[in-house]
C-alpha cells in the first residue's frame, strides 16, 4: 500500500500537523520574494480549505435534514 492511500490520523488537539510545523518555522531567511511567494500560496490554501469546509457544512446540513427527528 502507498503511502497515499493510507488513511491520515487525525491531529490531535493542538496539533494541526503541518500547519504547526509552519507556525514555528523561523522565517529570518527568506527574502521578500519567497515571503510574497509563501503568502500567496498559504491564502490559497485557505481558499481551498474554506470552499471545502462549505462543501462539508452543506453536507452535514442536508444528512441532518434526513436522519434527524422532527421536533414537534
Amino acid at each position: 500500500m502507498d503511502d497515499d492511500e493510507r488513511p491520515r490520523r487525525r491531529s490531535t488537539e493542538g496539533n494541526f500537523g503541518a500547519a504547526s510545523l509552519l507556525a514555528s518555522e523561523s522565517l529570518e531567511s527568506y527574502s521578500l520574494d519567497e515571503l510574497d511567494a509563501r503568502v500567496a500560496l498559504l491564502k490559497a490554501e485557505i481558499d481551498r480549505i474554506g470552499t471545502h469546509r462549505a462543501k462539508t457544512t452543506a453536507h452535514m446540513a442536508a444528512a441532518n435534514s434526513l436522519f434527524r427527528p422532527k421536533q414537534p
